[in-house]
């Protein structure tokens, strides 16, 4: 994800760049400079980083899927008394009685 904000940071100075280069210069044309510059930057952003934002977001869904069946799992199986616990010590109880 470091790798992928620097790139777009990247980007961004090489548009202001080309755009300073192409006569965008002095205080009056700064907004026109950093909104031109942005908005190329998301464009080439869009297409060039593209595989880098799937690759993330293929990462964050394998977390995701992980996470939930670990939750499932936990949850379907029958969790023992903690021991110490009432309920461990009422089944100790009961165990007893039966012996």
């Amino acid at each position: 994800m470091i790798r992928y904000t620097i790139l777009r940071l990247l980007i961004f100075i090489a548009c202001a760049i080309a755009l300073w280069l192409a006569g965008l210069r002095g205080e009056e044309n700064l907004l026109l400079l950093v909104v031109g510059a942005a908005l190329a930057s998301m464009v080439i952003s869009y297409f060039l980083l593209r595989p880098m934002r799937e690759q993330f977001s293929d990462e964050v869904a394998h977390k995701v899927e992980e996470r939930t069946r670990a939750k499932r799992e936990k949850q379907s199986r029958p969790s023992a008394p903690r021991a110490g616990s009432d309920e461990a010590v009422e089944d100790q109880e009961i165990d007893d009685s039966f012996r």
